[in-house]
């Protein structure tokens, strides 16, 4: 057996995996990974890592031929090549078709929108919109989140808004209603609801596996947003119909909001649904917590885990790999049911599983 035949049948890890952005952050990846060289506890232009991604970034600067594509650990193989080479063991007849990352704002991002999958075809010949959800993992000074207008608004007076927005910079800002948030809160944020992250605020994102982002506004931070970055190609009155003008106010905030649910509650194991594909069929995300020797069979695949806090052991046959906070890996087609995880301390652990499938 090869060594990349021999990577297809276990979990997956990954080159960290920074991607360029156009808001400030970062800084706060010191508290989630060890020190690699990448997190020098300051914010900057590459405030998100793109987990196990098979998705290429949408930016105005590129620092590589796949920017936002993960790259296997150890190798210079890219994830999509491996996907698309090796799909029986990664994939089996499933798809992947879900995105994971970290995001960390030090200031307020563009507030935004994204497609639906309808949207998504006609417009950017996509079967994919982009439906996300977030789990609040960390948390800065005065942190918030922005889900829908204060008030009613209508797609003319946004767009009014947006040009005045050129000069008057904080105008856009003022439309949003803001939610203070604290570690543990997870949001769904439909395709259609117009949002924003906020200043201060560590989030781990699943969502579809796109980067269309809709952001009619002219200013993040001190960067000019320029047309194309707000529009992504579309015309103006095009992509201003991506938003759903109905929800707003507080019908936005609990539009938003999820509460996790528990399913299992064992003295050294606890399972929890943050987002179901009741919730949405686009994606699903548990979170597992072990302790004093507990431990949980990995049983579905393809998915994405993350070690969100503590120590464990992945366990197979002849297989054994120490994991630690900010470890993430994927779990291939032919791994499930194949290994498990446990920890003799304490540890948690986020599972992120694609599409509602069989």
């Amino acid at each position: 057996m090869n060594d990349v035949e021999k990577i297809v049948r276990e979990p997956i890890f990954f080159e960290r995996n920074r991607v360029y952005r156009i808001y400030l952050g970062g800084k706060q990846y010191t508290k989630i990974f060890e020190k690699d060289g990448y997190d020098d506890g300051t914010d900057n232009f590459f405030p998100e890592e793109w987990i196990a991604s098979k998705v290429k970034a949408i930016n105005p600067r590129y620092f590589g031929k796949r920017d936002g594509v993960s790259v296997v650990k150890g190798t210079e193989i890219f994830f999509d090549d491996l996907l698309n080479e090796h799909k029986a063991e990664l994939l089996g007849s499933r798809k992947y078709d879900c995105l994971v990352k970290f995001l960390d704002s030090a200031i307020r991002l563009p507030f935004q929108v994204h497609p639906t999958k309808d949207f998504s075809r006609k417009n950017f010949n996509s079967e994919y919109g982009k439906t996300e959800a977030w789990l609040v993992v960390e948390t800065r000074e005065n942190a918030k989140l922005y889900f829908g207008f204060k008030d009613k608004i209508t797609k003319e007076e946004l767009s009014a808004l947006e040009e005045r927005s050129e000069k008057e910079k904080d105008i856009m800002g003022n439309l949003l209603y803001g939610v203070d948030v604290k570690v543990g809160d997870v949001w769904l944020i439909k395709a259609g609801l117009i949002h924003a992250l906020g200043a201060g605020c560590t989030v781990i994102e699943v969502q579809e596996p796109t980067d269309f982002t809709i952001q009619p506004e002219r200013w993040c931070g001190d960067y000019h947003i320029s047309y194309e970055e707000e529009y992504i190609g579309l015309d103006k009155s095009t992509a201003l119909d991506a938003i759903n003008y109905d929800i707003y106010g507080d019908k936005a905030v609990a539009y938003a909001r999820v509460n996790p649910k528990i399913t299992v509650n064992t003295q050294n194991y606890v399972k929890e649904e943050l987002i179901t594909h009741k919730d949405t069929p686009c994606f699903a995300e548990n979170r597992h917590t072990i302790k004093n020797g507990g431990s949980f069979v990995m049983d579905y695949a393809p998915s994405v885990y993350i070690c969100l806090s503590g120590e464990a052991v992945i366990k197979g046959d002849n297989y054994e790999h120490k994991i630690k906070r900010g470890d993430y890996f994927y779990l291939p087609y032919i791994a499930e049911n194949k290994f498990r995880v446990e920890s003799d301390t304490e540890a948690v652990f986020i599972e992120c599983l694609p599409s509602e499938q069989k």
